[in-house]
């Protein structure tokens, strides 16, 4: 069993992988979020030549997965860790070079980019982090093109709760206080999807994951 203090530090590089753990924690979330990560990209109906962002890559290991959607398409990351920034540009060293990825810092709240920039948006397992979602959903809202959607997918709180490192740090939602974080957004919810999968949890366990996406549209 992990201590109070192995569990806080696990909470810790799930919000913000770092060091030696933290690229054993970026492979370990790629593992395990990949479902998710792979629900969050099919939804988001990505056309040819789009620019799409994402919030928190991480390893950036899924990357094949969404360029090959559609011809054309331009991938956008946005990372508040430097070592998983580092690790997907080296990870995708090729995309990069080709023009195809794009990894960049940000603050976790100001993105760096123009108005009406990108055509789609997805983020997974990142939403328990923000610390102003509603600034950041507004943000969110600044740079998608009319018409763009962004993707939210995270697991439900009642799963969420049986994680014994989600109460250091972590923010949980249900359907019910999604619903009431996007209506206070300028967004308009367009869709909704639910899916439960089994897993192997952060701290080595085998359980049954119920997550969502939602689809928002500007």
């Amino acid at each position: 069993m992990m201590s109070d203090a192995d569990l806080k530090a696990l909470a810790g590089q799930l919000r913000q992988p770092h060091g030696t753990m933290g690229a054993e924690v970026a492979d370990m979330m790629h593992a395990t979020n990949i479902g998710m990560t792979i629900h969050a990209i099919d939804r988001l109906s990505v056309a040819a030549n789009d620019l799409i962002l994402e919030l928190g890559h991480g390893s950036g290991k899924h990357l094949p997965y969404l360029l090959q959607q559609k011809e054309g398409l331009t991938y956008y990351g946005l990372e508040i860790s430097g070592d998983m920034n580092r690790l997907a540009a080296a990870v995708n060293k090729t995309l990069a070079e080709q023009g195809k990825a794009v990894f960049q810092l940000y603050d976790g709240l100001h993105l760096p980019f123009e108005d009406l920039y990108f055509d789609r948006i997805f983020t997974v397992n990142t939403v328990y982090f923000w610390e102003e979602p509603g600034l950041l959903l507004a943000e969110l809202h600044r740079v998608l093109k009319p018409g763009g959607r962004l993707n939210i997918t995270f697991a439900q709180e009642h799963f969420m709760q049986m994680l014994p490192f989600t109460k250091y740090g972590f923010t949980l939602y249900d359907d019910e206080k999604m619903e009431q974080l996007i209506k206070e957004s300028p967004f308009r919810l367009a869709d909704t999807a639910s899916q439960a999968e089994e897993i192997e949890s952060k701290t080595g366990d085998r359980v049954r994951r119920a997550f969502t996406t939602v689809s928002l549209e500007k």
